[in-house]
């Protein structure tokens, strides 16, 4: 009986102690705090839609490597087993007999094409720069991750910066409040003053619900672009680089920059050079084609008989009954239904639309550079004159304050002065977290390594 009992008791030692190795393993989960280069790490390993990119990558590599494949000489065998029943021809002497036999044939071939308007060549080379275009494909659609990323990055902080500045604010009216109670009990305010600053708490206790609300939303943006799974919830780094005021930035200097290196304009130049080459490639099909083939066979009938009357032995069939050829064929197209012609018209206009393309995608990135360029001047004057605002808002509402415990405003004008505190702080949080992405986006075109993406 003892024994059971201290079994037991070790049984629920050990499982108190699983238990809570458990609890804070998953509470280190769930503290782990975030960095922006983490989150994009993350994000991307684990995308499907990168994954999916990457498919096609590796299916337009494999292509590029059958076109060098296909230079090879192509061999084919080939075998068959017949038997013939009624009247039919002997295949060795032609006569025809009533004689039930089989038949087996044995034939080795190859092909080499030696001149076919170098279209292979230029296949070959179309399906390079169509592989090459893939892997800028993959690169683009990770940049395009890091920024919805960034994005959601940065929500979540102007979230949290406008909770904590309403928390200040349900701060300041909880003392407003309390203040105003205690002057009501000495009888040295109405109750009406009472109301209204119960309104104006209840009216911010909701506001900082509401931000709560849409920094838990704006979690889940960030939570869902990463694809991190079994979390409701993620933590941020606390403190953000400060903003620089950055105002010397050129529209030529970024877009020869940016020229130079986004995949997506890289992948519309591959795929234009790609158009041309498979261009070249179907011109050659009005040219005459130059092929070398040979050929190798043998085989065994059961009517080959030896003046006996006794069939001859496989072996010696197979041997006796070989045949060899080889040769060349020279194809000239004269008029296919003017098919080739069509063709190259085709590819030509594809040729022509992969250029047009090639134009869409630099000039939309001009004017998102364009874009960003203006935005940056105006979102530096926003956040200098919002930062002042801040400054005299600030100043007012303490003012304020004092006039308010002195009797000489009203809790109205009060109320109305910390409002306006309240707004100018949430305005210069937005503008500054807004011209923080713009200019992290400004410097990626900059070619700075805004993200660690390979």
């Amino acid at each position: 009986m003892d024994s059971s009992l201290a079994q037991d008791k070790i049984m629920s030692l050990k499982t108190y102690i699983t238990t809570l190795l458990l609890f804070i393993a998953f509470i280190g989960v769930s503290q782990e705090v975030w960095t922006l280069e983490e989150c994009v790490d993350y994000a991307i390993e684990h995308n499907l839609q990168v994954k999916n990119t990457s498919y096609n990558n590796e299916s337009s590599r494999e292509s590029y490597r059958q076109s060098v494949r296909d230079l090879l000489p192509s061999v084919n065998g080939s075998t068959d087993y017949s038997i013939r029943y009624g009247r039919s021809a002997d295949p060795q002497t032609n006569d025809f007999v009533n004689t039930q036999f089989f038949s087996n044939n044995y034939s080795l071939n190859a092909n080499l094409d030696l001149f076919r308007g170098f279209q292979k060549l230029n296949t070959i080379r179309a399906s390079k720069f169509i592989y090459k275009a893939t892997q800028e494909d993959i690169l683009q659609e990770k940049f395009l991750l890091a920024f919805r990323v960034m994005s959601a990055y940065y929500d979540i902080k102007f979230f949290e910066g406008l909770v904590a500045n309403s928390l200040e604010q349900l701060e300041i009216s909880q003392g407003n409040y309390d203040l105003v109670k205690k002057q009501v009990e000495l009888g040295l305010m109405a109750g009406a003053d009472l109301y209204e600053a119960e309104s104006n708490l209840l009216g911010d206790k909701l506001l900082l619900t509401q931000n709560r609300n849409q920094l838990t939303n704006a979690k889940l943006v960030l939570i869902q672009e990463m694809n991190l799974t079994e979390v409701s919830d993620i933590k941020l780094k606390e403190s953000l680089e400060e903003t620089l005021l950055n105002e010397d930035v050129t529209l030529d200097s970024l877009y020869q920059s940016a020229r130079g290196f986004v995949p997506l304009v890289k992948s519309q130049e591959y795929r234009v050079t790609a158009a041309k080459k498979q261009l070249q490639a179907t011109r050659g099909g009005l040219f005459p084609s130059l092929s070398l083939f040979a050929g190798y066979g043998t085989s065994y009938f059961e009517t080959n008989v030896d003046e006996n009357g006794n069939v001859i032995p496989f072996r010696t069939q197979f041997s006796d009954n070989t045949s060899k050829f080889v040769g060349a064929q020279l194809n000239i197209p004269i008029s296919n239904g003017w098919s080739n012609h069509s063709r190259v018209k085709q590819q030509k206009i594809a040729y022509m639309q992969a250029k047009n393309n090639l134009e869409i995608q630099e000039q939309e990135l001009f004017q998102l550079l364009q874009q960003l360029v203006q935005d940056n001047r105006a979102l530096i004057a926003e956040y200098e004159q919002s930062a002042k605002q801040v400054e005299s808002q600030q100043i007012a509402f303490t003012i304020a304050q004092k006039r308010y415990e002195k009797g000489l405003i009203n809790a109205l004008e009060l109320f109305q002065a910390k409002n306006l505190y309240g707004v100018a702080q949430n305005q210069n949080l937005q503008v500054g977290l807004r011209l923080k992405v713009n200019q992290s986006t400004i410097d990626f075109y900059n070619g700075l390594p805004i993200f660690n993406i390979n």
